[in-house]
């Protein structure tokens, strides 16, 4: 049996409480779920209080998008999920955020996950996959992620992506990768039919139209590790590193993709807020907005 879809008042939900579908979350197209996973993390930790943080972040925000001149979320409605207990080992949480992914989607309605540690997008994706079949997915990030499990777990954030590509026929493209083991580029060099890497060194070179052309047309799910921006704009990850995206590069890549391609869920992972620090924070709420708001204004 499916989970129930147990909304978190407008006080405590996403954006600013007294915005104008605050009282109707029943109605909101889009429902964020924070999903707070934090099981395998390798170095820094705190992403477990990740989700928390951003949506009181949120509640700070501008509703109205200079960019886009209205306030998006008039367009489509937004609600957010109360928590659940999340279950152990992290077999069983992946289990249990995918039905819960399910019971959106089924309703007709787009998820994004805030996590919590990138290991959840395994989980989060699999009723997309099977909807899908040609999926692909976009990973902005620091880190390959394409091991075949890390420290004896099959399903460490380490290997989030090696996961993801279990799904048949889903096709992974990855952007502002800056680290990655001997093994993650083998399998890399391998599997270079189901995966491409727009690697973080090429930055200044990159062409947006050639990053999203596999996207053109099919359905998308995009994953966004917050570590894919450099580490100077977002120090509150468990592993910080140099070299990354800044704010507005990320965005045009997400607003370009989210244009050609068919956005069916997302993902916004991996950020361990640290006190007294609330810029992070309010960053990553800034991007989940933004990442709504791309998806569901065209």
């Amino acid at each position: 049996m499916r989970p129930k879809l147990d909304y978190l008042p407008a006080e405590e939900s996403f954006l600013d409480p007294v915005r104008a579908d605050a009282r109707d979350p029943g109605a909101a197209r889009a429902v964020v779920i924070p999903f707070g996973l934090e099981a395998s993390v390798s170095y820094g930790g705190g992403t477990a209080d990740g989700p928390a943080a951003i949506l009181e972040a949120s509640q700070q925000l501008e509703l109205y998008d200079e960019e886009l001149e209205r306030e998006p979320y008039l367009d489509w409605g937004v609600a957010a999920l109360r928590e659940p207990d999340i279950a152990r080992p992290i077999e069983a949480a992946l289990a249990q955020l995918a039905d819960i992914v399910a019971e959106v989607v089924e309703q007709g309605r787009f998820p994004l996950v805030l996590g919590g540690e990138h290991s959840l997008t395994a989980g989060a994706i699999r009723p997309l996959a099977a909807r899908h079949p040609d999926l692909v997915v976009l990973q902005l990030d620091a880190h390959a992620d394409l091991r075949d499990g890390y420290l004896g777990e099959r399903f460490s954030h380490a290997a989030a992506m090696r996961r993801v590509l279990d799904q048949p026929g889903v096709r992974l493209v990855s952007v502002g990768i800056r680290a990655i083991s001997r093994a993650e580029a083998e399998f890399y060099d391998g599997n270079r039919d189901r995966i491409t890497i727009h690697w973080a060194k090429d930055q200044a070179r990159w062409d947006i139209e050639e990053i999203v052309a596999p996207l053109r047309g099919r359905p998308l799910y995009v994953t966004f590790d917050i570590d894919a921006l450099d580490s100077a704009l977002m120090p509150a990850t468990g592993t910080p590193m140099p070299g990354g995206l800044g704010y507005w590069q990320a965005l045009a890549i997400l607003r370009r993709a989210s244009a050609v391609g068919n956005v069916v869920g997302a993902d916004l992972v991996e950020l361990a807020p640290i006190e007294g620090l609330h810029a992070c924070n309010y960053t990553a709420a800034a991007l989940a907005y933004k990442l709504l708001a791309y998806a569901l204004s065209k």
